[in-house]
């Protein structure tokens, strides 16, 4: 048995090899340039029509030199066409990085450079023990907010009739969408739940984003729009189901307790509270995606991180919800914990 457990640990450590640490350590560079073409927004102009660096460089106002080898490396990674000198689009990506594509996510790549600003300075963190700086992209604060509520929708929508699917039977009468951003959510839960409103709780800037979304979604006569910061103002009342989504690792443990507390209250007895988040194992290191994302939080937020189910039922146990359970497991953002306020 001993024999066994020695050689394991070698032979992982044989699975390394030189290039491989290097190769890790050059994957930077590809994330980079797809980072800086969509904070540019260059992807925009070229679905029009092929165009040269000269143009290009004109249109989004900058340097010549730097345009042409930024649009070389995208054409090395297959991102665009280069004939002659002029650079075109590969086929997919007008749906996928453009703002009006089928299957856009250029939102979520805009905020994933925004991302990679701040993971660079990790080891800084590390040090300190503060997050990254933040600093604008080129497209400024508001712009970023709208990226990163874009974002959210990027991720969620494909994946939210069915993850509310897998949580059935979840009835109710009235949701209140905590930080419900543009209302992805709200949307797939009126679409479950045909008799049900919402109130979509958010920040102020959020509400016009909010209220673009669900007229087009044709559900905005069932939903109430609140706004407000969840951490600091009292939450509506009379909901007896809080979606509370992609929240609880933007705070720490503590934070969590007080902002579940305040969920507690808002809730008609018998109501229920869902958490969708990451679920950590207790080791801490699966899946790998939620240790990676941990890193995420250690550079963008004072106290954030991933957590085990232990951890949020033992902080719902203490501000008084009962019944605690895993209702959906996977291993992204769409794992849900469900629990009950007592009659």
């Amino acid at each position: 048995m001993s024999n066994k457990n020695q050689e394991a640990p070698d032979l992982l450590r044989s699975l390394w090899t030189a290039e491989k640490v290097l190769a890790l350590g050059r994957g930077y560079q590809g994330a980079a340039v797809l980072a800086a073409a969509a904070e540019l927004d260059l992807f925009r102009p070229l679905a029009i029509s092929p165009l040269t660096a000269q143009a290009l460089a004109d249109q989004l106002r900058c340097d010549l030199r730097g345009m042409i080898i930024l649009l070389d490396a995208l054409a090395s990674l297959n991102l665009l066409e280069k004939e002659e000198n002029r650079y075109s689009l590969a086929g997919g990506i007008s749906d996928l990085l453009t703002p009006g594509g089928s299957q856009t996510v250029l939102a979520m790549a805009q905020h994933q450079a925004n991302c990679l600003h701040r993971w660079t300075q990790l080891a800084r963190v590390v040090k300190t023990g503060h997050p990254a700086e933040r600093t604008p992209s080129l497209r400024g604060e508001t712009g970023d907010q709208e990226a990163f509520i874009g974002a959210m929708d990027n991720i969620s929508t494909p994946v939210a009739d069915a993850v509310i699917r897998a949580i059935q039977p979840l009835q109710f009468a009235r949701l209140l969408d905590l930080g419900g951003a543009s209302g992805t959510w709200t949307i797939a839960f009126l679409r479950a739940c045909p008799s049900a409103t919402a109130i979509l709780f958010d920040l102020p800037p959020v509400m016009a984003m909010a209220r673009r979304r669900l007229a087009a979604s044709k559900l905005a006569d069932r939903v109430s729009l609140v706004a407000g910061d969840f951490m600091s103002d009292p939450l509506p009342s009379g909901a007896d189901l809080v979606w509370v989504s992609a929240i609880v690792h933007q705070n720490s443990r503590e934070q969590n307790r007080r902002l579940l507390g305040k969920v507690f209250q808002a809730l008609t007895p018998g109501g229920r509270i869902a958490i969708r988040d990451i679920l950590m194992d207790e080791t801490r290191l699966q899946p790998a995606t939620g240790a990676l994302f941990a890193v995420n939080m250690l550079v963008a937020t004072e106290g954030g991180g991933t957590f085990t189910f232990d951890e949020l039922r033992e902080d719902l146990e203490t501000d008084g919800f009962t019944e605690a359970v895993a209702a959906h497991r996977d291993d992204t953002m769409n794992c849900i914990v469900v629990a009950k306020k007592p009659v």
